[in-house]
């Protein structure tokens, strides 16, 4: 099985959800960016503080930052491990490619998970999180269209892309992720 992922999807398609479960089940190393600036910002560190104002705004926040988040993990990490939520964009992209070159550490497969946005929208709203209310959420489907989906063709072009539809049950799309990682 492939062990170095990177997830890649619309928010609300469930990355985080399937990240976690995949991590857990086949001990790897689950980075998933979102999850460790919101905990700056709960913790109301000086980073938090700024994380938590440009998330509001359904904004992205820096590249140099989030790529110093990843840097520290993966530093002397010689385990599996799977990317959620970074890179969201082309610069972001070549910044982990080449710092993944650094390390000698390369992704293996990215996963697309894919899913309609009436139901993305609906999921986020049902999250109840303070940075999910409709609007913030359209707006990040839009940077989400603007930013990250150049990324699918960028892995794409690379043999690493795997497309994953991300509707039906928890387990049935982790059924479908670990047939994809297998071949």
């Amino acid at each position: 099985m492939k062990q170095r992922l990177l997830f890649l999807g619309p928010p609300g398609a469930g990355k985080g959800t399937q990240a976690e479960l995949l991590a857990e089940r086949h001990q790897l190393l689950h980075l998933s960016t979102g999850d460790l600036l919101r905990g700056e910002v709960k913790a109301g560190t000086a980073l938090g503080q700024e994380a938590e104002a440009v998330m509001a705004r359904g904004e992205l926040v820096s590249d140099a930052l989030v790529l110093a988040i990843v840097r520290s993990r993966l530093e002397g990490h010689t385990g599996g491990w799977l990317l959620d939520g970074f890179p969201r964009n082309l610069a972001q992209a070549e910044a982990l490619d080449a710092l993944l070159a650094e390390l000698d550490q390369r992704i293996e497969r990215v996963l697309l998970l894919e899913l309609e946005d009436g139901v993305l929208i609906q999921r986020l709203l049902s999250r109840g999180r303070a940075d999910d209310n409709e609007a913030v959420i359209r707006n990040r489907l839009v940077v989400y269209q603007e930013q990250t989906a150049p990324l699918i063709d960028h892995y794409r072009q690379l043999g690493l892309l795997c497309s994953v539809e991300a509707s039906g049950t928890v387990e049935a799309i982790a059924g479908r992720i670990v047939a994809s990682l297998t071949d």
